[in-house]
Order: C-alpha cells, then structure tokens, then sequence
C-alpha cells in the first residue's frame, strides 16, 4: 500500500508517530508539491497537513488510486468531501489542541507592543534601548469573533489587565455576559472601542472579506491589528493602506491568502515597506511539538482503523 504524508515542512512527521505499523511504502514530502496530480500517481492513502495542499474534485478524479484522505484537524474546507464521497475514498480527520492559536495571538500582541524585535535587534547591533513599549493593563481588546479562541482571548486579556468588547454575526447578549466580555453593536463600533483589534472567525461566504477599509478607519491610533485566523477575513489591501495612513499603528500577521509566501508576495514587500510596524509569521498558529504529535498519532490511528475496516473521525 502506498502512503503519502504531504506538507511535512520540518521533516519531523516519521519520528511522531509509528508509522511502521502500517506496513506499505511511506513517502514523506517536505515541500509544496509542483503537480500533485503526477506527484501523487498511484497513492492509495494520502495524508494532509490541513489546507496546505488543496484536494479539490479535479485533483481527486486525477488519482484513480486514491481510497483514503486523512486531514489532521477535524475539519478542512479545502477538501472537496461531495467529490471524495462520490468515488468512494473515505474522507477522516484527527483531533486538535485548542490553545496553540491564542497563545501565538498573545505572543504577537506582546512582541509589537513591547518592541521586542527592533529592541532586540538593536541590541545585536551594538546598540542599547530604543523608544518605550506600551502596556496591556487598562488597553481595550476587541475580538471580532468568541468561538474557542476568541474566548481563550478573552481570558488571556483579562489576566493582563485589558477590558475585553467582542462582536460576531451571530454574537448574543447571553453568551458575551457569561464570557465576561462586552458585546459590540457592530463591527465598526466594535474597531472604534479596540486598542487592539485580533480576528477569531471561520472563513465563510458570509465572512470573506469581512474587515476592510471601514474597519481600519475607525481604529483609535496606535491601535495594534492581528489576524491569526485566515487570510480571507482580511482585505489585505485595505490594511496596508491602512498601515501607511496609521491606522491599524502596527499589526501581527499569521495567515496568508498564499502559503507558503511566494518570494515576491506583497507581503514580503510589505515588510520592507513597514518595518518593524509589521509582523509577519509563517502560520505558527497550530504548529507546536505537541500539536504535531497529536496530529500524527491520530493520523497513523485513523489509516490503521480504515485498514480493520473500521472508520473513525469520518469528515
């Protein structure tokens, strides 16, 4: 049985898991594939690290071969399942961890905030200190969403002293009081309130685009913008105008509408642009030692139960 293991950017895939288990031949790929369709030729099994690589029907009806897709992660929008279903391949996920995401969140918040990079910067340089950071304690958090991680934000905010506001679509007054979090009348009003804006929504057609110029407009100065959910929330051109006329003052960036960031994306240029203002990094939101472990082990338990005839974690 052939096995192929996409995505594995670090090359630490084979060493979480007990792959040999399964028997077969493994290919573990650590690079984006050039032609999955011609790359993929005769995988019978094949294993995705989230959306990394798209499996849309045309990719699908490529690969007679095909009879198993493991995603890691419960859900994978970039999978087209109707088609998967209609060829028979059965279609499973893993679990996930739920706090790597507002963690990473809170390291960007920090880092900008307190100018870690050009300070340390500085430092190697010869120098010494530069202009003073700024502190949580008493700043406004405003969170357009309070799924999972936007409500871990909230309780990261509160520790350090921030009064939390929220908004979503279908944000109600009952769940805003029993997270302790007020609730915003709208999105704009939800930016004016927000020293610091940070994004914690599910990608939709309701939702794509969601933050533009309106948003960045009514932010106070030196508000701090982040997103650490997905790229198509963002309009990301309306946030680099809005960076250089001040307005998000500086933002921390974790997604992208491109991944990886091809050499001349304009958010590379934008980091020349803006300096230390922006924050870029290379999706860092799930991507921890324990997260990984979890995903494999759970991927290698999911290949294994499909082998018993016995399905688990069915998308």
């Amino acid at each position: 049985m052939r096995i192929a293991v996409l995505d594995d950017y670090a090359g630490v895939a084979r060493g979480l898991a007990d792959w040999d288990r399964l028997g077969g031949e493994i290919t573990f790929h650590r690079a984006p594939l050039a032609d999955p369709a011609r790359d993929l030729a005769g995988a019978e099994i094949v294993c995705l690290m989230r959306e990394r690589t798209p499996f849309p029907a045309e990719l699908i009806a490529a690969l007679p071969a095909l009879r198993l897709i493991v995603t890691t992660g419960p859900r994978n929008l970039s999978i087209d399942l109707d088609a998967a279903r209609a060829r028979g391949i059965e279609v499973c996920g893993t679990r996930s961890r739920k706090t790597t995401t507002s963690e990473l969140t809170l390291a960007l918040l920090l880092a900008l905030s307190r100018r870690i990079l050009p300070e340390a910067a500085a430092l190697a340089a010869g120098g010494w200190q530069g202009l003073p950071g700024r502190d949580l304690a008493g700043l406004r958090l405003g969170l357009v969403g309070l799924g999972n991680i936007g409500t871990q934000m909230a309780g990261l905010g509160r520790a350090l002293g921030m009064q939390v506001a929220a908004w979503s679509p279908n944000l109600t007054a009952q769940r805003a009081e029993a997270q302790q979090v007020a609730r915003a009348a709208s999105l704009s009003d939800l930016a004016a309130g927000s020293d610091v804006l940070s994004t914690h929504m599910v990608l939709s057609e309701r939702t794509a685009g969601l933050i533009g110029a309106e948003t960045f407009a009514a932010l106070p100065e030196g508000a701090i913008f982040l997103n650490t959910s997905r790229a198509g929330l963002v309009d990301r051109d309306a946030l680099l105008a809005g960076l250089r006329a001040g307005r998000p003052a500086m933002a921390g960036i974790d997604v992208f509408e491109s991944e990886p960031l091809a050499a001349g994306d304009p958010w590379r240029q934008a980091v020349a642009e803006f300096g230390p203002r922006l924050l870029l990094t290379p999706h860092l939101g799930y991507v921890t030692e324990a997260t990984w472990r979890l995903f494999y082990e759970d991927t290698v338990a999911a290949i294994a139960a499909w082998q018993a005839g016995a399905p688990i974690r069915r998308l």
